[in-house]
């Protein structure tokens, strides 16, 4: 099975590049979206609607332009969850859970912690409750979670770990919580198979950070540990444009 998971920073704006193109060509059996940045009822059509793939996506009802994830999928889910445990987080679009015969995909937005750490709060609580929903999930079957997590886990996940201690998305306060995440059971895919590998998901627009290659990996596939023999291989998509940020693909031996 190929999973994609890409941050389009806009659904709308990333229709007007090559996206369509790219999804055909990726070809992958389940395709998540973060940061589609729409506000239509989540009833309504979502714009892009591939022959083959059924749709589930959840938008921010909180502030426009904001947030969102979506899922396409080739196997008929045999439900479909939006938000995290009792409702919570539904007004900013964060999550979509797909559930399958031998798995949970659950696709997150994780919140940011935002300039001058305006929302690190937020985020922890965020974070405590997102374990908890992945671990009732976990529970009854393996997971597979994945999307822009908004943090840099290791120094060797960002360019310039010395100046950004205090950065959004590397403080010790979210690295720790994935920490935490991880130390629940959950193995993260990339980091496991690539041990000493510097490769980054997503670079800002400024300063020619792609051409120079000065970045981040936000961008995660989490496994259950009971699966991580299944996982063949993570891979970042570095050849794929159309977003500050690059696909990321998980192949696994899972259905």
């Amino acid at each position: 099975m190929k999973i994609i998971s890409f941050n389009v920073n806009g659904i709308r704006a990333i229709l007007k590049k090559t996206f369509a193109e790219d999804f055909k060509n990726l070809d992958a059996d389940i395709f998540s979206l973060n940061e589609t940045k729409l506000n239509d009822d989540i009833h309504k059509e979502f714009p892009f609607c591939p022959d083959g793939y059924e749709v589930y996506f959840t938008n921010s009802t909180v502030k426009k332009g904001y947030s969102g994830v979506a899922c396409f999928t080739r196997i008929h889910p045999l439900s479909v969850h939006y938000g995290l445990l009792d409702g919570k987080y539904d007004d900013e679009g964060r999550a979509v859970t797909l559930e399958f015969n031998n798995f949970y995909y659950v696709a997150c937005y994780v919140p940011n912690s935002g300039e001058e750490l305006k929302r690190l709060d937020f985020r922890m609580t965020f974070e405590k409750d997102l374990v908890e929903y992945l671990n009732s999930l976990k529970a009854k079957k393996p997971v597979i979670y994945a999307g822009d997590l908004n943090v840099a886990h290791e120094e060797i996940d960002l360019k310039n770990p010395a100046t950004n201690h205090h950065s959004a998305g590397f403080t010790d306060e979210e690295r720790n919580a994935f920490t935490n995440l991880l130390s629940n059971g959950y193995v993260d895919t990339f980091r496991y198979l690539y041990k000493d590998t510097v490769k980054y998901s997503w670079r800002s627009y400024r300063m020619r950070a792609r051409e120079k290659n000065v970045g981040w990996r936000i961008d995660y596939f989490v496994v259950s540990e009971n699966i991580i023999d299944k996982v063949k291989d993570s891979k970042i998509l570095n050849e794929i444009f159309g977003s500050d940020h690059c696909p990321i693909e998980l192949d696994i031996d899972i259905d």
